[in-house]
């Protein structure tokens, strides 16, 4: 039995991975696909604090992988599909079996929100991307459009100013929720053009996208835009799946904890993105992650009284 799983190898996992292997806490964590989470997905990072200059969303994954490794921290690449909770012990449930733990964190992150719109997800790899980092050189010197208002569309809006030859930026309110540096920089781009008070309604093509269906919800009138990528950031939806019906969830399915990390069942801890908080990045969920772990440790010595 281990004394502490944490599931999730996104930043807020990483950290927690690295407080409780330097506290030489008996740990194991999984991560379905590669270590990093969203951040993976993310070109430049300005935000995070000792890089004055910013660092790439690899970099600092890589950095801090490394880091956590390097006090002993096992990585298992593998998806947990299930949980048993009780206070006493904590099953993790993967494809190849079962593992017992006295204390879990979940640190699962969350993924990009879908538009629910015709031709979106027919298109996804064919012209629907929800990562501009990663998709962005296939429309060197074509029109694409952005779908969303907050951080992340304003980013990522930017970065596609290195490939495409214009951006559409479609927002449905009449005002950006992107940080005020963010719209500044939005607004002095020339290549991008925000249109207001629109949402998508369609997706069009054959073989790949060749346009996008779209409403003035204040006019209410329909037109059409003639582009060849449409990159989608309206939010994101937790990966909770595992968590529903386990712990406390709030309404939008994101676990509810206190300043603790602690969940509504003892001994399990919540860290991150998949956390019911307003204010998402890396440097909450690093902190978050540290805290996840010295609660968890304090539950395990609590155990050993």
């Amino acid at each position: 039995m281990y004394d502490l799983i944490i599931i999730g190898a996104g930043p807020a996992g990483l950290t927690a991975g690295l407080y409780a292997a330097r506290a030489q806490i008996n740990t194991i964590l999984f991560e379905r696909l590669a270590p990093g989470g969203q951040v993976l997905n993310t070109d430049w990072i300005e935000n995070y604090p000792g890089f004055p200059d910013g660092i790439s969303g690899f970099d600092l994954v890589d950095k801090m992988k490394t880091q956590a490794e390097r006090f002993g921290l096992r990585i298992q690449n593998e998806e947990v599909v299930g949980l048993e909770l009780s206070q006493e012990k904590k099953t993790v449930i993967t494809h190849n079996g079962e593992m017992e733990t006295k204390a879990l964190i979940l640190a699962c992150g969350a993924t990009p929100s879908q538009l629910g719109i015709e031709g979106e997800r027919s298109f996804i790899g064919k012209g629907v991307s929800y990562c501009a980092t990663c998709d962005g050189p296939f429309y060197r010197d074509q029109e694409v459009a952005v779908v969303g208002g907050g951080d992340t569309a304003a980013e990522e809006a930017i970065f596609l100013t290195r490939f495409a030859s214009r951006i559409y930026l479609f927002h449905r309110r009449d005002s950006l929720r992107a940080i005020k540096l963010l719209q500044e920089r939005v607004m002095a781009e020339e290549k991008i053009e925000i249109v207001w008070d629109t949402i998508p309604l369609k997706i069009l093509g054959e073989n790949g996208v060749e346009g996008i269906e779209l409403k003035n919800v204040k006019t209410g009138n329909i037109f059409r835009k003639k582009v060849h990528g449409v990159f989608v950031f309206v939010g994101t939806l937790p990966n909770t799946d595992v968590a529903k019906g386990k712990v406390e969830l709030d309404e939008n399915d994101f676990v509810k904890t206190n300043n603790g990390m602690e969940t509504s069942v003892p001994g399990v801890f919540a860290a991150g993105d998949i956390r019911s908080k307003p204010f998402r990045q890396i440097a909450t969920a690093v902190g978050e992650g540290a805290a996840a772990t010295y609660s968890a440790e304090r539950y395990l010595e609590s155990l050993w009284v």
